[in-house]
């Protein structure tokens, strides 16, 4: 039958048999993408986890750096964060390094996590007083990839602009912003573009935006598509061709400690992120450093 349901189940069968024809190899250096927006409830956590499980799926060597206090990647990731729980926050404020935190995680044995506890809420008075305070998250991961070389680091920051942010900042090489498609999204992007130019000028010149995310696309209002078409013509080349519709599965996989990749990999949240994945792998490949590998 013609109608809307059928189409729409027409639409997700033909994408998820276009996902299993992809073929991606992880070739070259590893790719450190930090995902920020002090904006909150745009998707940012669950934008990290999801595109971790889908890079994973692709074959990537995943780790996911939990550096927000309140640990929701670390619970969607399904990996223990209670308070005793060697943490990222002790790598940061204590003597720890990164491989003795670093744990793997139930979904995939390509897909690793560092998690938070709530101890790193007090992170950001402990670092004032820190010696290169800027930099305590670089040097640790540098010193872990040496020994321990994954394709892609993902670090989810909290919804602020503190000393944990720019940490994750310093660390990176590329930033994704999730923008969710409603009135206020683009309130207080410039203040974030600010911040990512001064991290550029005075601690990171290889930092930059490489990667914008539409997310909670509701293709039924005017108001989605509109932002959709603001943001697009504001950064043409950041923007993802694929936009991450709102999904109940996406909202019920961290209660059960999954993405929705492994909760529902057949939904339509699930293949938008599978298909947003596939486009920050090719991305990657296309990029000058790899070209020249």
């Amino acid at each position: 039958m013609d109608t809307p349901l059928a189409r729409e189940l027409a639409d997700l069968s033909s994408r998820r048999r276009a996902l299993e024809g992809v073929d991606i190899q992880f070739t070259g250096d590893t790719r450190v993408i930090t995902v920020s927006n002090q904006k909150g409830g745009v998707g940012k956590t669950t934008t990290a986890v999801n595109l971790a499980s889908a890079l994973a799926q692709l074959g990537a060597k995943v780790l996911v750096v939990d550096l927000d206090p309140q640990g929701n990647a670390s619970t969607a990731l399904g990996v223990a964060h209670t308070a005793d729980t060697d943490s990222i926050y002790d790598v940061l404020i204590g003597d720890s390094a990164f491989a003795d935190i670093v744990q793997p995680t139930p979904e995939s044995p390509n897909l690793l996590c560092a998690p938070s506890t709530i101890h790193l809420a007090g992170a950001e008075i402990e670092l004032v007083s820190q010696v290169a305070r800027e930099f305590r998250l670089r040097r640790a991961l540098e010193s872990y990839l040496d020994e321990h070389p994954v394709d892609v680091v993902i670090i989810d920051c909290p919804p602020s602009l503190g000393l944990l942010t720019i940490n994750a900042f310093t660390a990176a090489s590329e930033v994704l912003i999730p923008i969710q498609c409603e009135y206020y999204a683009l309130e207080g992007l410039s203040q974030l573009l600010g911040n990512i130019q001064m991290i550029q000028k005075h601690l990171n010149p290889e930092l930059h935006l490489s990667t914008i995310l539409l997310t909670m696309y509701d293709a039924r209002t005017r108001l989605a598509q509109q932002v959709a078409d603001e943001v697009r013509n504001h950064f043409p080349e950041q923007v993802l061709e694929t936009v991450i519709p709102r999904s109940v599965r996406v909202s019920e996989a961290p209660s059960f400690g999954q993405t929705v990749i492994a909760y529902d990999g057949t939904s339509a949240g699930a293949i938008a992120y599978r298909e947003a994945a596939v486009e920050i792998a090719q991305r990657g490949q296309a990029s000058p450093q790899n070209k020249e590998k």
